[in-house]
This record gives C-alpha cells, sequence and structure tokens, in this order.
C-alpha cells in the first residue's frame, strides 16, 4: 500500500489543523470501528482516528467486526464494500434491521452507480473511492457526526411538540407562578430535584420544564419506578452486556446512557425497590454506572429528577425508602399543587385543552358557558388535571357539554362533592366519597375506575387501603 504510505504527509499536515476542530468532548466520548482487510488502510485510519476518538477498534473481516459490536455500541464505523465472506452493505443492512443507529461511511476501490446506490440504501452517510486523504476522511465523519446529533434533536425537539397537549403548567394563579418562578431559577443548576404531588397534578411536566430550561445537551428521559420489576430494573437503568443473564442475547445500553448529558425522570420513586436504591445512591456519588454482566465503569453526565405522590419521609420512618439517598434527591424540592388548590385556573384550563385537542380531533370546540364552568370548578377533581383532560376530551368525543361528561351528574346538574354552603366537607372527605362512588359505578372494578379518576390503579388501591385501616 505504497499510496497510503505516500500519504503519511497529507496526515501530518492536516493533523495540526484538524486537532481544533475534531479534539473536542463530543469526539473524546464516542467509539469508531474500522473494518478492512488491508493492514495499509486500518492504520491508516487508526493514526488519524486515535488521538480524535475516545476509542478506536479494528477489524479484517466480519466475524471479527460482529464480535466487537457485541462488546461495544459504536457511533461510527468505517467499512470497505468488498470484505472475505460478507461484503460490507450486507453487514450494515443487517445491522440496521436489528435496530443499529451508527453512522456509516463506506470506503471503496470498486466504484459503480450500483455500489453507491446499495450503500445508501443500507442507510451510508458517505461513501468515499480508494486512494483518499486524511482530510477527506476527517471532514464525513465530521460531517456524520454533525448529521447524527441533529437527528436526535429533531427526535427530542418532536417528543417534546408531542407531550404539549399534556400541559398542565397552565394558569396564573399564585401558586402556579411561584411553581413557574422555582422552576426557572433551578433548572441551570446541576443539582437532584424532587417533585412532590398527588397523581395528575402534571409532575412531568414539570420536570421537562426543567429540562427544558437547563440547557442540557442531551435528552430528556423518564421512567415509571413502579411500572418496571425489580428483576429488569437494574438491566432497564444500566443496561447489560452481551450473556449477562438469559435472554441477553446482545448489548443493551440502558437508560442513563440514554440520557447522557440530559436528563433522567424517575417517576413514582417511592415504588423504586431498595436493592435498587443502592445502585442509584451510587451513581449519583459517583456519577458512573456499571452495565450488568460487566466489570467495566462506565462515566455519565446526567441530571437526576425525581417524583411522587407519596410522602418520602414517612416512607424512611416505615423503612421502605433509604435515609440516605432520600436527603441525595432532596436538594430542591417542588410541590405541584392539587387542582383543587388551583381551580381558579380551570377556565385557562379547560380552554386549552378544548383548542388543543379539538384541533387534533378535527371537531369543533364546545362553547364553554359561566354555569359550566363554575360546576367544573365546583367539583373535587380528585385525578387533578389529568382527570379535567380526560373529561375534556369525553365531551368532544360524545359531543357533550364538559360537565356532563362528569360520571355521577345527576338530572338536575348536581355534581357530587359540591359544597353548597349548607354541607361543608372535608376535602379529603369529598375525595373519598368521589371515588367510592366511582367504584360502585364501575361494580368494584379498580382498573376501570381509575382509567376513569385519571389515577394509577396503586394509587387507588392505596387510598381504599388506608380508608379501610381507619374504619
Amino acid at each position: 500500500m505504497a499510496e497510503y504510505a505516500l500519504k503519511n504527509e497529507d496526515f501530518n499536515r492536516t493533523e495540526s489543523a484538524a486537532r481544533n476542530d475534531m479534539q473536542g468532548p463530543s469526539l473524546k466520548q464516542k467509539a469508531v470501528l474500522i473494518i478492512d482487510d488491508e493492514p495499509g488502510i486500518r492504520n491508516f485510519l487508526q493514526k488519524g482516528m486515535e488521538k480524535r476518538f475516545g476509542l478506536v477498534e479494528m477489524a479484517d473481516d466480519i466475524p471479527t467486526a460482529i464480535a466487537l459490536t457485541e462488546r461495544c455500541n459504536f457511533d461510527l464505523i468505517i467499512a470497505d464494500i468488498r470484505l472475505p465472506g460478507q461484503s460490507g452493505v450486507e453487514w450494515v443492512t443487517q445491522l440496521r434491521e436489528q435496530g443499529g443507529t451508527m453512522a456509516v461511511i463506506f470506503i471503496t476501490a470498486h466504484a459503480s452507480v450500483d455500489t453507491a446506490i446499495d450503500a445508501l440504501r443500507a442507510g451510508a452517510a458517505d461513501f468515499i473511492l480508494k486512494p483518499f486523504r486524511m482530510d477527506q476522511i476527517m471532514s464525513s465523519v465530521e460531517r456524520c457526526m454533525d448529521r447524527q446529533q441533529l437527528q436526535r434533536e429533531n427526535v427530542v425537539l418532536r417528543r417534546e411538540v408531542e407531550q404539549l397537549h399534556d400541559s398542565g403548567m397552565v394558569g396564573q394563579c399564585q401558586t402556579m407562578k411561584h411553581v413557574c418562578g422555582v422552576i426557572k431559577r433551578i433548572a441551570p443548576m446541576p443539582t437532584t430535584v424532587l417533585i412532590e404531588g398527588e397523581s395528575g397534578t402534571g409532575k412531568e411536566l414539570a420536570a421537562r420544564a426543567i429540562h427544558q430550561w437547563s440547557g442540557r445537551s442531551g435528552s430528556f428521559v423518564p421512567i415509571n419506578c413502579g411500572a418496571i420489576t425489580a428483576e429488569l430494573m437494574e438491566s432497564e437503568l444500566f443496561g447489560h452486556v452481551k450473556g449477562a443473564f438469559t435472554g441477553a442475547h446482545q448489548v443493551r445500553e440502558g437508560l442513563f446512557t440514554y440520557a447522557n448529558n440530559g436528563t433522567l425522570f424517575l417517576d413514582e420513586i417511592g415504588e423504586m425497590p431498595l436493592p435498587m436504591q443502592v445502585h442509584l445512591l451510587r451513581v449519583l456519588e459517583e456519577q458512573t454506572i456499571r452495565p450488568v454482566g460487566s466489570n467495566r465503569e462506565v462515566p455519565v453526565d446526567v441530571r437526576i429528577i425525581a417524583a411522587t405522590n407519596r410522602d418520602l419521609s414517612e416512607e424512611v420512618e416505615q423503612g421502605n425508602f433509604r435515609q440516605d439517598l432520600y436527603y441525595r434527591l432532596n436538594v430542591v424540592t417542588v410541590r405541584m399543587p392539587t387542582l383543587r388548590e388551583r381551580l381558579e385556573d380551570i377556565p385557562d384550563l379547560v380552554e386549552f385543552f378544548m383548542q388543543k385537542m379539538a384541533s387534533d380531533m378535527g371537531v369543533p370546540p364546545h362553547q364553554m358557558g359561566n354555569r359550566e364552568l363554575v360546576q367544573l370548578s365546583s367539583y373535587s377533581w380528585p385525578g387533578n388535571v389529568r382527570e379535567l383532560k380526560n373529561v375534556i376530551e369525553r365531551c368532544l368525543l360524545l359531543d357533550q357539554a364538559p360537565d356532563q361528561c362528569l360520571k355521577g351528574i345527576s338530572a338536575t346538574g348536581e355534581v357530587p362533592g359540591l359544597i353548597d354552603g349548607s354541607d361543608v366537607l372535608l376535602l379529603e372527605e369529598i375525595e373519598k366519597r368521589h371515588i367510592l362512588k366511582v367504584l360502585d359505578m364501575e361494580g368494584g372494578n379498580k382498573s376501570a375506575a381509575a382509567r376513569l379518576l385519571g389515577v394509577s390503579r396503586k394509587t387507588l388501591e392505596r387510598k381504599v387501603q388506608a380508608w379501610r385501616s381507619a374504619e
């Protein structure tokens, strides 16, 4: 490979020019795999990549490349098209079918229109002819990494746009203004945040707002700690290597990896098993993770936001939650108010949900009168903003007024739980009566009642059990 030996001058010439642009932390945290059966080309590319990428691996055939990809998730693959046994295009196509998202640059000495088309169909970001210069390769690499970053940002933006209809931060009451002020103040800080509040109050929305205003470049990654079994949670959070346990047929990245340079939202943190709490505490203290089955520590930069509808201080006293983890999470607390505490925001919320969902459904929005708004403002709303959203959605689907879509309204328009001045009840009692009434209407079916109320089945069961214990 004399032509590549001669290009050492090219490499030296471009080394200093490329160093400032390509030696940044974005590449130092990335891994590249070089696949070519010619040693001269592999060594030439390795020399150009090793000072810029955090990890550079090489393979001379597909079986070796497969073994490497099972051990590591590569951000970039530079592959020859013609390889012993199998073409690079065929193998990359298989990787794509298995869910691979890495950027790919093909190199070849045998160019044709058909070859180029096959490479593009396989998802190639670039197609470079041999012989090539190092500055060609590095320019292509830079374009690939920029494109990959833009794609990830677009995915994040789309997800954020999709979440707009779930907004519960609408409203101008003093309580919500205070919450928004706290969120904006703490958002740029790297500190952990604990968000407290009943189900349906908008805890995830608050977490998304903190992430959006934080300026962090990574993604917002949510996980419901109550929806994953204890056996799977460690793998879900930290990932696993191939063969770590039965069914682990390939390497899998965990949510901490997906949230690197971003935010990991741990919803219902009070449901996290005690053994997992130990692992989480270690991650918070060390800023490293260890995938299941691996002996390698991986550094991560992840901001943790946790949320709960429980009183974690009581959970600590009862031995259900670690005290050290509680203090580690509870650096800053944001309490989301119930809808009962911000009844003056109901007109704004109704208008927001009505316009947004009517537009999504392609139907005209309902015009709300003062009487309807008064009735809605007099209701106890045990499911909070989520329940209100569900009511508005139901009214649009059934073409009925929102107040008529509240299960349990009488023919006269009376709403259970109204305060008329003659029989003043505690909010807890109003909530209890309404939940029990809904349960009765659904024949004791807790799942159906929970869906109607806009709360989780676990929350419903916990409330019912507490009432029975108090009897």
